[in-house]
C-alpha cells in the first residue's frame, strides 16, 4: 500500500476545520428560483400594465381589468420554462465524487469531499476523482484525466513532486498526494467561479420591445395625467375619468407582443426538448438566429469521444491461431478493471472468452504505453505501441529496422505492416506474447501475433452539419487541445473549410491568436485561457458567436460567448453558465436550434407589425382625445375585443407559423416603418368617427360602436397586408376572426358585455366604408416597408 506518510492526526483536522481551510464548497449547477423569479417579475412591461391594473381595480370596473391576465400569464410561462431548465440541470457539482480515502493519524480512512482540509494525504486509485488541488508524495503508474480542465484528450503520467489539479481523473495507477489548496482555492473553484455570474442573452426582439416599452412609460405620464384632466373638466366623474384613462395607456402597449413572444420561445423549447435539448433561457432560442460564429472542440463535435476498434490484423508464422489472438484481445480488455477509451473499445467489439484467468498483470501507463497480464498456461499477452514493444526484437541502429538474430519469423512481417498503417493515419496497438513477465519491463521473447487497428470515429452527422453550417453562412471554429496535425485532418475530412491551414496556438500571443483566430478555421493545443481570448476577438470583429464546451477549461470561454451551448454529459459548472445544454452530446443538433430561432424571430416580426401599429394608434388617439377635449373613443373591454380578435388571436397562429427565414439585424426598424403609418391612418379613422358620430347626436355608447367596428376592420385588414398572399390556413384565419368579431355585436351576452350598440346599417355602411378607405390607404403608404420584411 502507497502512503507511508501517516497523515494528519485528529487534532490537525479539527484545527484545520475551525480556520476554515476545508473542501466545503457549494457547488452551483444551474440558477436559483430567485433569480428567475425577479428575472421575469421585475420588467419594464410588467412594472407598466401592473400600474394600471391596480388603477382600474382600484376606480374602474373589474370587467376593465382583463388585461391583467395577460401580466400574469405572460410571467407565468417565462418562469415555468426556465425553472422545468433548472430542475433539468439539478438532475443532470464539478466534483462528483461522494467520498475520499485519506491517510488519518497513520491509517486509511474515507471521509466526504468537503471534510477534506489543507495538507491531507489523499490516496488515490484508478477511478478515482482528485476533488482537491494536491501534490504527488508517492506513485506508481499514476497518470490522470485533465481533459475536463485543460482539454488535453491524453491522459498525463505524474510523478512524486507533480501537481495534480481538482476534477482530474485517475486513469492508470495508485498514488498519495497531500492537499495544497482546498475549497474555493483550488484550481477547479477558481475556474468554475470565473463562471459564477449568470449572464442573460440578448435578445432582439426583447430589447426591441423594452426600448418602445421604455418610450411609451415616459409618454404615459403626460398623456395620463392630461387625460385624467380633460375628462374631469367636461365630466367630473373620477371613476369614469380613469377608466378612459386606463384605456388609452393600456391601448398604447403591446401587451400580446410580450406575451406571444414568450409562448413562441417556449413553445420552441418544447419542440426542442423532443430533440433532447434543453432552452435553459428561452431568448436562446433566438439569439441563434443571430449567430454566424459557432466555435466547437473535435472531440464530441467531428468525431466520437472514445475511439472505435476496426479491425485485428493477424501476422503469418506468429505461431499463434488468429481465433486465439482475438480472444486474447477480449481477454486483455476483461481483465483490466478500470479500462480507458482504448479498452472500453476492444471490451465492447470482442466479448471476454471463458476459462481465460488473468493472475499477475502491468497496468497501462502512458510512460510505458503498453500493458501486459499473464494468463497462466495461455502464455503472457502484451498490448501496446507498437514502436516501444518492436524495439524487442529489433536490432538498435539496424538500417530499415531489420528484425534481430533469433527473432520470431513474424517480426518481420511486423515492422513492414506497422510502416504501411502508419502511413495510412492509422492508429494501431501491437499485440504480442511471451513466455512470461519481466516486472515493469517488457517481457523477453516477445512474439509479435497482430495489430488491433483504431480509428477515431468520425460522427455519421460531422460532414452533413459543417456543410449546414457553411450554407446558411455560419462560419466554423474548431479549437482542439489535441494536435493541430490530427485536427486538420480530421476536420478536412468532414469539410470544414481551411482545414489544412491548422495552427498550434502554443506560442501565439493574446494580439497574434486575435488575428489569428479571424482568419483560420482550425487549432490545435488550445489552452483553457486561450479560449475566451479567441471567442472576444471573434466578437470585436463583429461576430454573433456561439460556443459549445463541456468541461471546466471552457466555463470563462461560454460565459464570453453571446450564446453558450453545452453537452449534457459536461461538467455542471458548464452547463450551469449555458443557456442551451445539448442533453444527448450531438453537435448536430446545432442546426435544428438555428432553424428553430429563425423561424421564432421571422415571425415575431410579423406578430410585432400587428402590436406595435397598435401601439402607435394608441398614442395618437389618446394625444387627440386631450387636443380636442373628448371622451376616450373606446372603453377598455373594447380595445381588449379588438386585440383579441384582430390582433391576438391570429398572432398566435403566426407566432407558431412553421416557416423561417434567416435573420437580418434592423428588427426594430422594419416594424416601425410599418407601424407608423399604419397608425397614423388608424387613429385617424377611429377619431374621425367618433367626432362624426357625437356630433351628429349620436349617443356615447353608439358612437363608441362605431370606433369599434372601424377599427376592428381595419385591423383585420392589416392581417391581411402584413400576411399577403394569403392562402392556406392564414385565409382560414382571418375568415375565422372576421366571424368571431361579427358574433361579439350578434350574441346578446357579449353585445352587453362589451357594452355595444347595434348600430342602424346605414351607419354601419358608412363605419365599413370608412375603415375600406383607411385599410387602402395603409396599403399604398407600407408598400415599401412591406417589401423588406423577411417572408413568412
Amino acid at each position: 500500500m502507497l502512503a507511508s506518510a501517516p497523515g494528519l492526526t485528529a487534532a490537525e483536522v479539527r484545527a484545520r476545520g475551525a480556520a476554515g481551510q476545508t473542501n466545503a464548497v457549494r457547488t452551483r449547477t444551474s440558477r436559483s428560483v430567485w433569480d428567475i423569479l425577479r428575472s421575469n417579475v421585475f420588467t419594464w412591461f410588467n412594472l407598466i400594465l401592473g400600474s394600471l391594473w391596480v388603477v382600474i381595480l382600484l376606480y374602474g370596473s373589474w370587467r376593465d381589468a382583463l388585461f391583467g391576465l395577460v401580466l400574469v400569464a405572460n410571467t407565468a410561462i417565462g418562469v415555468a420554462q426556465e425553472v422545468r431548465a433548472k430542475l433539468t440541470l439539478d438532475r443532470l457539482s464539478l466534483i462528483t465524487a461522494p467520498h475520499v480515502r485519506v491517510m488519518r493519524d497513520g491509517a486509511p480512512a474515507e471521509v466526504e469531499t468537503g471534510d477534506v482540509v489543507l495538507d491531507d494525504v489523499v490516496l488515490l486509485s484508478p477511478g478515482d476523482q482528485m476533488v482537491v488541488d494536491g501534490v504527488v508524495l508517492e506513485a506508481s503508474g499514476l497518470e490522470v484525466d485533465e481533459s475536463t480542465l485543460t482539454g488535453e484528450a491524453n491522459p498525463e503520467p505524474k510523478g512524486v513532486g507533480d501537481a495534480v489539479l481538482s476534477g482530474s481523473f485517475v486513469v492508470a495507477g495508485r498514488a498519495a498526494c497531500r492537499a495544497t489548496a482546498v475549497g474555493a482555492n483550488s484550481y477547479a473553484m477558481r475556474i468554475e467561479s470565473a463562471g459564477r455570474r449568470f449572464v442573460r442573452v440578448r435578445s432582439d426582439i426583447m430589447g426591441g420591445i423594452n426600448s418602445v416599452l421604455k418610450i411609451i412609460g415616459v409618454v404615459m405620464v403626460p398623456v395620463g395625467a392630461l387625460t385624467v384632466w380633460t375628462n374631469l373638466r367636461e365630466t367630473q366623474d373620477l371613476s369614469a375619468s380613469v377608466t378612459d384613462t386606463v384605456a388609452a395607456l393600456v391601448a398604447m402597449v403591446p401587451e400580446g407582443l410580450v406575451l406571444l413572444s414568450s409562448i413562441a420561445f417556449a413553445v420552441s423549447a418544447l419542440t426542442l426538448a423532443g430533440r433532447h435539448v434543453l432552452v435553459n433561457e428561452l431568448a436562446a432560442v433566438e439569439t441563434l438566429a443571430r449567430t454566424d460564429m459557432v466555435c466547437a472542440d473535435k472531440t464530441g463535435t467531428l468525431t466520437e469521444r472514445e475511439p472505435t476498434f476496426a479491425r485485428f490484423e493477424h501476422l503469418e508464422g506468429s505461431g499463434v491461431e488468429e481465433a486465439e489472438a482475438a480472444e486474447a484481445l477480449g481477454a486483455l480488455a476483461g481483465f483490466d478493471s478500470s479500462p480507458n477509451g482504448t479498452m472500453r473499445a476492444l471490451g465492447a467489439a470482442i466479448p471476454e472468452p471463458p476459462g481465460w484467468v488473468g493472475g499477475a498483470s502491468v497496468a497501462f501507463s502512458s510512460a510505458r504505453k503498453w500493458s501486459a497480464v499473464d494468463f497462466g498456461p495461455r502464455g503472457t499477452w502484451v498490448l501496446g505501441a507498437p514502436n516501444i514493444l518492436l524495439d524487442t526484437v529489433v536490432t538498435a541502429g539496424s538500417a530499415g529496422g531489420a528484425p534481430a538474430p533469433g527473432a520470431p519469423p513474424s517480426a518481420a512481417g511486423a515492422v513492414a505492416r506497422l510502416a504501411e498503417l502508419t502511413a495510412a493515419d492509422l492508429r494501431v496497438l501491437l499485440v504480442a506474447r511471451a513466455p512470461a513477465l519481466a516486472g515493469q519491463e517488457v517481457p523477453a521473447e516477445l512474439a509479435p501475433v497482430g495489430f488491433a487497428v483504431f480509428t477515431e470515429c468520425v460522427r455519421q452527422d460531422a460532414a452533413e452539419t459543417v456543410r449546414y453550417l457553411r450554407d446558411q453562412g455560419v462560419e466554423l471554429r474548431i479549437l482542439s487541445g489535441d494536435d493541430s496535425a490530427t485536427v486538420s485532418r480530421i476536420a478536412a475530412g468532414v469539410g470544414v473549410p481551411g482545414a489544412e491551414r491548422a495552427l498550434d496556438v502554443r506560442t501565439l500571443d493574446d494580439t497574434a491568436l486575435g488575428g489569428a483566430i479571424v482568419a483560420n478555421s482550425v487549432f490545435g493545443r488550445v489552452m483553457p485561457e486561450q479560449k475566451s481570448v479567441m471567442v472576444a476577438a471573434l466578437q470585436a470583429a463583429g461576430h454573433t458567436v456561439a460556443m459549445t464546451g463541456d468541461g471546466v477549461n471552457d466555463v470563462v470561454a461560454l460565459k464570453q460567448a453571446d450564446l453558450a451551448i453545452a453537452m449534457g454529459s459536461g461538467v455542471p459548472a458548464a452547463r450551469a453558465v449555458a443557456h442551451v445544454v445539448l442533453l444527448d452530446d450531438r453537435f448536430a443538433s446545432v442546426p435544428h436550434l438555428m432553424a428553430e430561432g429563425r423561424r421564432v424571430v421571422t415571425n415575431a416580426e410579423h406578430v410585432a407589425h400587428l402590436f406595435l401599429t397598435k401601439s402607435v394608434w394608441a398614442g395618437i388617439v389618446a394625444v387627440a382625445v386631450v387636443v380636442l377635449g373628448v371622451p376616450y373613443p373606446l372603453l377598455p373591454r373594447q380595445i381588449t375585443l379588438v386585440g383579441v380578435v384582430a390582433i391576438g388571436i391570429p398572432a398566435f397562429f403566426l407566432a407558431l407559423s412553421p416557416v423561417g427565414k434567416r435573420y437580418c439585424p434592423g428588427f426594430v426598424g422594419r416594424v416601425l416603418r410599418f407601424a407608423l403609418p399604419a397608425g397614423v391612418v388608424i387613429s385617424t379613422a377611429v377619431v374621425g368617427v367618433f367626432v362624426t358620430a357625437a356630433r351628429a347626436g349620436l349617443g356615447l355608447d353608439e358612437a363608441r360602436t362605431l370606433s369599434t367596428i372601424v377599427l376592428l376592420a381595419v385591423s383585420l385588414a392589416v392581417i391581411v397586408l402584413v400576411e399577403w398572399p394569403l392562402s392556406g390556413w392564414r385565409l382560414g384565419v382571418v375568415g375565422a376572426m372576421v366571424a368571431l368579431g361579427a358574433l361579439a355585436f350578434v350574441i346578446p351576452f357579449a353585445r352587453e358585455f362589451l357594452a355595444l350598440t347595434l348600430p342602424s346599417w346605414a351607419h354601419l355602411g358608412a363605419a365599413l366604408g370608412v375603415a375600406a378607405v383607411a385599410a387602402g390607404l395603409i396599403a399604398l403608404l407600407t408598400a415599401g416597408a412591406r417589401r423588406t420584411r423577411p417572408a413568412g
